[in-house]
C-alpha cells in the first residue's frame, strides 16, 4: 500500500469501481485492456479475466471500432465524447445499444498512458421506445392525441371499403400520410398509390393530367399519354387540394363517380376506372357549397368516408413524439448523432402556434438538425422566428402587434417574404400555407415588403 494517504491503492480503485452502475474500462496506448469493471463483465456477458490483456476493439466488437473509435479519437485529438450512443456485441452475438463516455489517462509527468471509457447499458430506454413507438404510431402517423387516435380506430373499416374518403385538415398536417396508410391497409395495397395536386395545375392541364389524352386530340399531342386515372388503374388515386378545381371539371369528376368510367382527350370510347379515390383539402368543403363555389352533388359523392384532421395547435401533445421522430429521420439522412433536444428549446417548440402544421416542425428539425454543433438541439438551433427575433432589419412600416406568439408569427412571414423578395407564392409553400391565407394574415399582423 502507498505510503500517501491521499493516494489509492489499486484494490481500493477496482472497488470504487465496481460499485458503479456503468460499464468501466480503461486501455494503454496499444489498446490493451488494463481494467475492466464489474457493470462492464455483467453488460457484455465477458468476464474480467477474458478481457483485461485482449485489445479493446476484440472485446467490444462494436459498430465504431474500425472507421470511428470515439476512444481512438479521444486519445489522438483530445476531444472527450459524453453519452454516445452506439452498439456492442454481447458474448451471445446480440447486439446492446449503449451509450459511451471517453476521456484520456495521464502519468505524474501529463504524457497520456491511455483512456478510459464508460458505458452505459440502453436495453431498458430503448425497449420502452419501442413500447412508445408501437403505442403512439400507425404506419407512418405519430401521435397519442384523442382525436387522431379516433380517427385511427376506424382506419383500417374505412381502408377495407372501396367507398370515396374526404381528408380535410389545414395546409401541412399530414392529410397525404392517412391517404397512404388507407391505401396500404385496403386491398389495393399491391397495386399503385398516385397523387395528383389539383391545385398546381391550371383547369386545361389538370383534364390532361387526369384523364390523358389521345394522339391527336391537340397540336402537339404527338402520343397518347396515360393520364392518372389510367397511372393508377387497381390502386389508390388522391386527389389532393379538390376545393381548387374549377365547376367545369367537378361536372367530369361526377360523372366518373356516378359511372366509374371517364374519356380521355381525344377519344371516342369510354375507359373503365378502376380506381379508389381519396380526395384532401385544406378548405372545408361544405363552406364552398354554402358558397356556391362547389358543386353539392359532388360533394356528397365525395363525402362518403370524411376525416377532419385538427391543426397542430391542437394537438401539442404530439410535439414531443414528432421532434423525436424527426431528430431520428434526419440523423440518418444527415449522418449526425443528435441525442436530443433541450428542455428550453422543446418550450419554445411547444409555444409557437406553428401555422405551417406537421411540415412545418419537420422544417424546424431539419434546419436543426444540420446546423446542431453539439450533441442536442438547443435554442441557438432554432429559427429566429421562432424565438422572436429577426437576423436583418426589421419592417418599419409593419404595423405593432400585441402578443410574443403573434410577434413571432409575424416575424416568421416577413422573414420569408424578405428570402424570397416578395415573392408570395414561394412565401407561402415555405411557411406550408396558402397564398390566401398568407395574404390574410399580412393585412391581418400588418406586415408590408417593399423591394430595395
Amino acid at each position: 500500500m502507498s505510503s500517501d494517504p491521499g493516494q489509492l491503492s489499486p484494490e481500493r480503485v477496482a472497488t470504487i469501481l465496481d460499485s458503479i452502475a456503468d460499464g468501466v474500462f480503461t486501455v494503454d496506448r496499444d489498446w490493451n485492456v488494463t481494467s475492466f469493471n464489474r457493470a462492464a463483465e455483467q453488460i457484455t456477458g465477458i468476464s474480467r479475466q477474458q478481457a483485461v490483456g485482449q485489445k479493446c476493439f476484440e472485446v467490444f466488437r462494436t459498430n465504431i471500432c474500425q472507421s470511428d473509435c470515439a476512444l481512438r479519437e479521444t486519445i489522438e485529438s483530445g476531444r472527450q465524447f459524453i453519452n454516445r450512443p452506439i452498439n456492442i456485441l454481447s458474448s451471445t452475438g446480440e447486439q446492446v445499444p449503449v451509450s459511451v463516455s471517453t476521456a484520456v489517462l495521464r502519468d505524474e509527468a501529463g504524457q497520456i498512458i491511455g483512456g478510459v471509457e464508460t458505458f452505459r447499458d440502453l436495453s431498458a430506454i430503448e425497449l420502452l421506445r419501442k413500447e412508445i413507438d408501437q403505442q403512439y404510431t400507425f404506419e407512418d402517423i405519430v401521435s397519442k392525441n384523442h382525436q387522431i387516435h379516433r380517427i385511427l380506430d376506424i382506419l383500417p373499416e374505412m381502408a377495407v371499403s372501396d367507398s370515396t374518403v374526404l381528408i380535410e385538415g389545414p395546409t401541412g398536417s399530414g392529410k397525404e400520410l392517412f391517404a397512404k396508410a388507407i391505401h396500404n391497409l385496403s386491398r389495393r395495397s399491391g397495386e399503385k398509390y398516385v397523387a395528383v395536386n389539383c391545385g398546381a395545375l391550371p383547369d386545361t392541364l389538370l383534364e390532361s393530367e387526369l384523364f390523358g389524352y389521345k394522339k391527336g386530340a391537340f397540336t402537339d399531342a404527338k402520343r397518347d399519354k396515360p393520364g392518372r386515372f389510367a397511372m393508377a388503374a387497381g390502386g389508390t388515386l388522391l386527389l389532393d387540394e379538390i376545393g381548387d378545381i374549377s365547376t367545369a371539371l367537378q361536372v367530369k369528376l361526377l360523372r366518373v363517380l356516378q359511372e366509374r368510367q371517364y374519356e380521355p382527350l381525344g377519344a371516342t370510347e369510354s375507359v373503365n376506372a378502376d380506381v379508389r379515390i381519396i380526395t384532401s383539402t385544406n378548405k372545408p368543403l361544405s363552406e364552398l357549397v354554402a358558397r356556391g363555389a362547389f358543386r353539392e352533388d359532388l360533394y356528397y359523392r365525395l363525402n362518403v368516408l370524411r376525416i377532419v384532421l385538427p391543426p397542430l395547435a391542437e394537438r401539442r401533445e404530439d410535439i414531443p413524439l414528432l421532434v423525436d421522430r424527426f431528430i431520428r429521420q434526419f440523423n440518418a439522412r444527415q449522418g449526425k448523432q443528435i441525442d436530443g433536444i433541450s428542455e428550453e428549446a422543446m418550450a419554445v417548440l411547444l409555444k409557437y402556434e406553428f401555422p405551417g402544421n406537421v411540415r412545418q416542425l419537420e422544417n424546424f428539425i431539419e434546419r436543426a438538425v444540420v446546423l446542431c454543433r453539439g450533441e442536442r438541439i438547443d435554442t441557438e438551433c432554432l429559427p429566429a422566428e421562432l424565438l422572436g427575433r429577426t437576423e436583418g432589419p426589421r419592417d418599419t412600416k409593419a404595423a405593432p402587434v400585441a402578443g410574443p406568439l403573434v410577434q413571432a408569427e409575424a416575424a416568421a412571414i416577413r422573414e420569408a417574404l424578405r428570402r424570397h423578395d416578395g415573392h408570395r407564392a414561394r412565401t407561402a409553400e415555405e411557411l406550408g400555407i396558402d397564398k390566401t391565407t398568407l395574404w390574410r394574415k399580412m393585412k391581418k399582423f400588418g406586415v408590408t415588403y417593399t423591394r430595395d
